[in-house]
């Protein structure tokens, strides 16, 4: 699933483009429909046709154009795959059209394109095309650059399949939201409804988040449960990362969370007062960035005031770049590699944006500290934590010394990297560590095991689980480069425990079963059973042989094999069957006995149990495989007695 916004400027047609492409008013306040303003976050969605003959959910994030509204446009933005900027044709390019741009473009957007609107109040062709050189113009040096114009006209319906068409190619180009097992939800918007309680929406990133899960609420927030998930309309189980969607919660009220808060997997995040950045300053910045100057912080969904710090330059001129520490008035949540904008908070404009390399630093930095300005150029190139995960993610199961090879990293660094990562439940071992494993790729082998086990249990429901060993055979690690890799023994046992303790699958001596699963006879079973158990008792050291056994059960081998595998009856050598119980009385008399007279023979166990001689052999071998007894000549010794 796929999140577009759209941005431009005041009245060029934003909501009335996004209710003609979808059917619906992004606009959810009468105050807004009545004025044709919007002044909070509108959202829609439609099904787009894609290139490839599929069709894919589209989110629609109406940003508000005003001024007055400026943040509440980058609460819309801060999570998107694409941006739609709108330009009238009767107006062209404004100054919101120019501040819209540049906060897409230091959010760096991964695509967009430009919807000329409006095109049915223009009848002098050469007037459009001369409205397209100035948006060129203003393109030039953006992400945006090589966008398409489309013309199109909301009123009249003409340009709006070429739009949803380009709209279709852009997002096709696009790879798909990575998994990184830490789902994170900005919060941008909070209502009750009667009989649901609490809900709220945003934009889901970094995971996946499904109805029953536990969730808190960063920072400073309660926790609770997801309840229900709904995207487009539609109920839901599991909402995955890119997905616009609504969270109703439980055990949380309206009046104990706030817009900007996040709702996270619990134990996966944490908040930070502190941050180490790159930072760009726009080109038309009215006055170079000073150390410990204010400003207002925008990620996701958040606003916080905050004081910079320069760490290479007493200051920094308009169109400058460099780094940045941000000392923040209240705690927030960010990863690395979010993007930021940050605000002059008056008069109000936008000065920059950049990206998050540290959301934890350890330290406030002294100013043109060489090594800190060294390690913040290494973070920039990708932070490391991001470079080892994806050498992880490319290629899954590696020993930590490979993994830093793989990396590129220098050693240290690289071995920090894995520390944190694991810390950060974004890798796990596996083997007492001999092995790691990337999250994401856990949940994938943890979420084909239960594929499995579903499937396994379906056709063998007489059975407890699925054998150990078929299922490691069954299972593959995949990484994103296609790489395929089997769990060794100790790895898989290390990865079922783990999973076990987690409550996704019941992890057993030698089987491995879904919770949910337990054997249940049929009525005609119960009773073939309870007959061939009762035949049993009736001669408990002589028992039916195999042959009379099944016949007991009606021929149903299964319904066997489910009777020795839960222990009920055991299979001796010989194809001899005890029910478990009479085998232990066997046992305790046989024990007895060997102690009584230091050596027993295969006679004197068939005078004791008062038995066949076919019987005694089988049960004084299962002795000796259990280690109870050992042979020697014709007489049996009990271990550890000579």
């Amino acid at each position: 699933m796929r999140v577009v916004a759209t941005a431009g400027h005041v009245d060029h047609g934003k909501s009335t483009l996004v209710q003609a492409l979808t059917g619906s008013n992004p606009d959810r306040l009468e105050e807004e429909k009545r004025r044709g303003l919007t002044i909070v976050l509108g959202f829609a969605w439609l099904d787009l046709a894609m290139p490839d003959g599929s069709v894919e959910p589209v989110s629609i994030v109406d940003v508000p154009g005003h001024i007055d509204f400026i943040k509440n446009m980058l609460a819309g933005v801060g999570s998107v795959d694409a941006a739609v900027l709108v330009i009238a044709a009767d107006e062209g390019v404004m100054p919101q059209t120019r501040e819209h741009l540049a906060i897409l473009d230091l959010l760096a957007l991964p695509d967009g394109l430009v919807a000329l609107t409006k095109t049915d109040l223009i009848d002098d062709p050469e007037w459009l095309e001369l409205i397209e050189l100035d948006i060129r113009e203003i393109l030039a040096g953006t992400r945006l650059e090589a966008a398409p114009i489309v013309r199109v006209s909301a009123q009249t319906g003409e340009g709006l399949d070429h739009l949803r068409s380009s709209l279709a190619t852009a997002l096709t180009a696009l790879p798909p939201r990575r998994d990184r097992g830490r789902p994170r939800l900005p919060i941008d918007r909070i209502f009750s409804l009667p009989g649901f309680g609490t809900i709220v929406t945003g934009t889901l990133s970094d995971g996946h988040l499904a109805v029953g899960e536990p969730v808190d609420i960063l920072p400073d927030g309660p926790s609770g449960r997801v309840r229900a998930l709904q995207t487009h309309n539609q109920e839901i189980e599991r909402a995955l990362p890119g997905s616009r969607v609504a969270v109703n919660l439980s055990g949380i009220a309206t009046d104990e969370i706030r817009r900007g808060q996040v709702a996270v997997a619990p134990g996966t995040l944490r908040a930070t007062r502190l941050l180490d950045v790159s930072f760009r300053l726009l080109p038309d910045a009215p006055k170079p960035l000073r150390h410990n100057m204010a400003v207002d912080l925008f990620s996701g969904a958040s606003e916080t005031p905050a004081h910079l710090r320069l760490l290479a330059a007493e200051e920094m001129p308009p169109g400058g770049e460099g780094w940045l520490q941000l000392r923040l008035d209240r705690p927030i949540l960010v990863a690395a590699g979010d993007r930021f904008i940050l605000r002059q908070p008056s008069p109000s404009l936008t000065l920059g944006g950049g990206e998050v390399l540290d959301p934890h630093p350890r330290r406030r930095y002294r100013r043109n500290d060489a090594t800190v300005i060294t390690r913040l150029e290494t973070l920039a190139q990708g932070s490391p934590n991001e470079i080892v995960l994806q050498s992880l993610e490319r290629e899954p199961l590696l020993a930590e010394r490979e993994l830093i090879a793989a990396s590129g990293l220098d050693r240290e660094i690289a071995a920090t990297a894995v520390r944190q990562l694991l810390e950060d439940g974004l890798m796990r071992g596996l083997d007492e560590q001999r092995l790691l494993i990337s999250e994401s790729a856990y949940q994938q082998v943890v979420a084909d095991m239960q594929f499995l086990l579903a499937e396994y249990h379906h056709s063998n429901s007489l059975r407890l689980g699925m054998p150990r060993s078929e299922i490691r055979s069954r299972l593959r690690v995949v990484g994103a480069g296609g790489v395929r890799k089997e769990l060794p023994q100790r790895a898989f046992n290390d990865l079922a425990s783990q999973a076990n303790e987690e409550g996704l699958v019941a992890s057993e001596e030698n089987t491995v079963r879904l919770f949910a699963h337990s054997v249940r006879y049929s009525d005609d079973q119960q009773r073939a059973v309870d007959r061939a158990l009762k035949s049993y008792a009736d001669a408990p050291f002589s028992p039916p042989n195999a042959i009379e056994t099944r016949n007991l059960l009606n021929g149903d081998e299964d319904l066997l094999e489910s009777l020795v595998e839960r222990e009920i009856i055991i299979r001796l050598p010989g194809s001899v069957y005890f029910r478990q119980e009479d085998f232990d009385a066997a046992t305790r008399e046989i024990v007895g006995l060997a102690q009584t007279k230091g050596a027993i023979t295969l006679a004197d166990v068939r005078d004791l149990l008062d038995t066949s001689r076919k019987y005694a052999q089988a049960l004084l071998e299962e002795l000796d495989a259990r280690r109870v007894t050992r042979r020697v000549g014709d007489e049996r010794l009990l271990r550890g007695v000579e």
